[in-house]
């Protein structure tokens, strides 16, 4: 066996897993508060894996980039989840959809998640 299987992150079964739910919450909500500006994105680096967090980032630089030309200072969100629905593809793989409502309009969050070292990762995030 390779060194690098042993070091690299290991698959884990959704047998060995917490439910999904309260994190595909939390990720939620808090990535729509780094959007926001309230939020350090670094606070969510623990459960993205490096490509989702990188697009993650990303999306917080623009959003910054934004209010500034607007000259807007950053306000917590107010909305609420009104939907969680997610299905497992693989063993050990989430994929989820959140339905998110706001005083202005109504946003759709796409999260996968994928049990790696005994917890879940973030390994996509799309807001739509």
């Amino acid at each position: 066996m390779m060194l690098n299987e042993y070091f690299a992150p290991q698959p884990t079964p959704a047998a060995e897993l917490p439910d999904p739910e309260p994190l595909l919450r939390s990720l939620t909500h808090g990535a729509l508060e780094v959007l926001a500006g309230v939020r350090e994105v670094d606070q969510l680096a623990r459960w993205f894996n490096e490509d989702a967090y990188r697009v993650l980032v990303t999306r917080a630089n623009l959003s910054a980039r934004a209010r500034s030309a607007r000259g807007t200072a950053p306000i917590r969100p107010n909305f609420q989840i009104l939907s969680i629905r997610h299905s497992a593809p693989a063993d050990g793989v989430v994929e989820a959809a959140i339905v998110v409502a706001g005083p202005g309009r109504t946003r759709a969050v796409a999260i996968r998640l994928e049990g790696l070292d005994r917890r879940w990762r973030a390994t996509s995030l799309a807001i739509l």
